[in-house]
Order: C-alpha cells, then sequence, then structure tokens
C-alpha cells in the first residue's frame, strides 16, 4: 500500500468515526439532562467540523469521502442522562482511537490536524467520564477500569 493509499485509508476511518460520533451525540443530546446540553451541543458541533473538513481532505486526496449511514449500532442502550454521559465519552474514546491511527500516518499539517484531534476528543472523554486515561486514543495502553 502506498503512503497516499495509507494515508487516504486512515483519513477514511476517521472521516466514518465522526459520522458515527455526529450520530451518537443526537442521541447524547436527547437524553441528556439540560445542564450538560450546552456541552453536548458543543461536542455536536466540533464533530461536524471536523466531519466536513475530513470530507474535504479525502477529496484533497483524490477520493469520495464515504457518505454516512443512516444509522449507526450503539455500544449499549441509552435510556437516560446517565447512560447518555456514558455514550458520550465512550464516542470521544472511538475518535480519538482513528485520531491516535491519523497521527501515525499522517504527515506535516494532517499530523497536526489529526494530534489537535486527538487531543479535543480526549479532553471531552476526561469532562464526560470525570477521569483521563494515560495513553488516549491507544487502546492497547488503556486501562480498564475495574468493577467493584
Amino acid at each position: 500500500m502506498s503512503d497516499r493509499d495509507a494515508a487516504l485509508a486512515a483519513v477514511q476511518a476517521a472521516l466514518a468515526a465522526e459520522h458515527a460520533a455526529v450520530y451518537g451525540y443526537g442521541i447524547v443530546g436527547g437524553r441528556i439532562g439540560t445542564e450538560l446540553r450546552k456541552e453536548a451541543r458543543e461536542a455536536y458541533d466540533a464533530h461536524r467540523a471536523r466531519r466536513d473538513a475530513l470530507a474535504r481532505t479525502v477529496r484533497d486526496l483524490n477520493g469520495e469521502p464515504e457518505p454516512a449511514q443512516a444509522a449507526y449500532a450503539l455500544p449499549f442502550t441509552v435510556p437516560d442522562g446517565d447512560a447518555a454521559i456514558r455514550l458520550a465519552a465512550e464516542l470521544e474514546d472511538r475518535v480519538a482511537g482513528v485520531y491516535a491511527d491519523l497521527v501515525r500516518a499522517g504527515e506535516g499539517a494532517r499530523r497536526r490536524e489529526a494530534a489537535d484531534a486527538l487531543r479535543e476528543a480526549a479532553v471531552r472523554s476526561a469532562r464526560w467520564r470525570g477521569s483521563g486515561v494515560a495513553f488516549p486514543g491507544l487502546a492497547e495502553h488503556a486501562e480498564t477500569p475495574q468493577k467493584r
């Protein structure tokens, strides 16, 4: 696989993750309490902006942006605000993972943009969760929380 093909595949994966995050934040916004609705809206808007920028990047790499799916499977049911908060943190963790891959595959400005997106996702995840992880975006280094 050429460097351009690898970069395109990583950008497409990030685009797919952003599509899923936008969808997921639609669920979060409908279930979260009013005190956190502004934060959820800001995250939704940030993911929409990243999604649109990634679609432009795919075109710049002579690719065709993958369209959003009609719906996405959620990792768990989201019946209330507490579950919505957990979903928001999970969405950010998943986005951070694909941006970590894009950092590895990217160069120059694309790598910097991916690193910025990874940082933003990690900060949002920590805010939703109330704590952060040592290596955001790197599942192989993340500690699995112990159940009590």
